[in-house]
């Protein structure tokens, strides 16, 4: 059955406000220090709650999705997500704004999960599926960046929660009204029905296994880290929060295309080619940002993100070609635990290498070698097994 429009436009925006809500905060806590009175280096980890909700609760929310209902699990990811950022803005002290920033983790957990089973389920253009959505999530991180920046700048950090809260809360309430629940739950069981195709399923598994969890560590320092780069490395050219905001916008919106070019070699070729290609270049792109500033900078973050979020669609359709509809929100809820459970790791890395002497040529350093395990998981993905269909699923 074809998805309708609303559908569609529904959930590749939610993919956008999960990402622009989990970096609201990494963009905006430039300006809130000198208000509080505190370092970055001390405020930053008030989000480790958020990212280890973020990843935690996507086992309860699959599990959900697949065992009550996808259409309402998105409608409570929108309206929780937003009510949590907004009651961020007032929060008044540290404990309370660790406590909210972890309400909107937990909340964001529900989309990768359930939404993103619901994007896949039937879709014969896979790749493009993901790759539109990808672009759709990057233009979250870019926008983070951006309307963060802005409203910080122009008005208060508080309206940078409040604004895009509000936002979420009444496209909840479009979800609501525009997607009928039948079209976004899980296929039924069906009696009879031929069982899934074991190809390699262990040797698969382990691989995305490692993939998620090295590339989450370093999709996330990357991402969270990038304002605070910026604000030093740019100097002569991003002075104000939202200058640095401009710039962080710029380059996730340039790299937001490989999430389309790579949706667009998946349909057209060997998911272990295009994973090995993208898989190989991170490390040396990470080891490169160690050392340079200004301009070099900015072509090097493009290039270095173009890699990173490239990544992201080949995980995603390596789970939905070896899973079956029924199960496949709680194999991504099981994919997500492991990649934001890496990710979480990120902050506090970030944090101590930062706050020590090394700064951020010590962090990607760190994350260079990291990237070396990702390169490691795309050689031993296994070949494609020769009469078996692509979207034969592995159980």
């Amino acid at each position: 059955m074809t998805k309708p429009l609303s559908m569609i436009v529904l959930l590749n925006l939610g993919h956008t406000f999960d990402h622009l809500f989990m970096l609201i905060f990494p963009t905006v806590v430039i300006v809130m220090g000198p208000e509080l009175g505190l370092p970055y280096s001390e405020l930053l980890p008030l989000a480790l709650g958020g990212f280890i909700a973020f990843g935690a609760g996507s086992l309860p929310a699959g599990w959900l999705g697949d065992r009550w209902s996808r259409h309402g699990m998105m409608v409570v990811f929108f309206v929780g997500m937003g009510a949590s950022s907004i009651l961020t803005a007032f929060a008044a002290s540290k404990w309370e704004i660790a406590v909210c920033l972890t309400l909107v983790g937990l909340f964001g957990a529900i989309y990768h999960p359930v939404g993103i089973a619901m994007l896949v389920k039937d879709e014969k253009r896979l790749g493009l599926a993901l790759g539109i959505n990808g672009v759709a999530g990057n233009l979250g991180l870019a926008f983070a960046a951006l309307l963060s920046g802005a409203l910080a700048h122009y008005f208060h950090w508080r309206a940078a929660f409040i604004v895009p809260g509000v936002l979420s809360i009444l496209c909840g309430l479009w979800f609501a009204l525009a997607v009928p629940p039948a079209l976004a739950n899980a296929a039924p069981n069906k009696k009879g029905a031929a069982g899934p195709v074991r190809v390699n399923v262990v040797r698969v598994f382990a691989v995305v296994a490692v993939a998620t969890v090295a590339g989450g560590v370093i999709f996330n320092a990357t991402t969270v880290a990038m304002p605070k780069i910026f604000d030093e490395r740019l100097p002569e050219i991003a002075s104000t929060p939202f200058g640095v905001g401009v710039w962080v916008a710029v380059v996730y919106s340039l790299a937001a295309l490989a999430q389309l070019c790579v949706g667009q070699l998946i349909d057209r070729g060997s998911l272990r080619n295009v994973f090995i290609l993208v898989g190989v270049m991170q490390a040396p792109l990470l080891f490169l940002a160690a050392s340079v500033e200004n301009s070099a900078m900015i072509v090097i973050a493009i290039a270095m993100m173009f890699f990173v979020f490239g990544q992201i669609p080949i995980n995603d359709a390596m789970v939905a070609k070896y899973t079956d509809d029924r199960w496949r929100a709680r194999a991504y809820a099981l994919r997500y635990v492991l990649s934001f459970g890496g990710s979480a790791t990120a902050v506090p890395l970030i944090a101590v290498l930062h706050g020590g002497t090394g700064g951020f040529e010590a962090i990607f350093l760190t994350l260079s070698v990291i990237a070396l395990a990702v390169a490691a998981a795309a050689l031993a993905f296994p070949r494609p097994p020769e009469n078996v269909p692509a979207a034969a699923a592995a159980e």
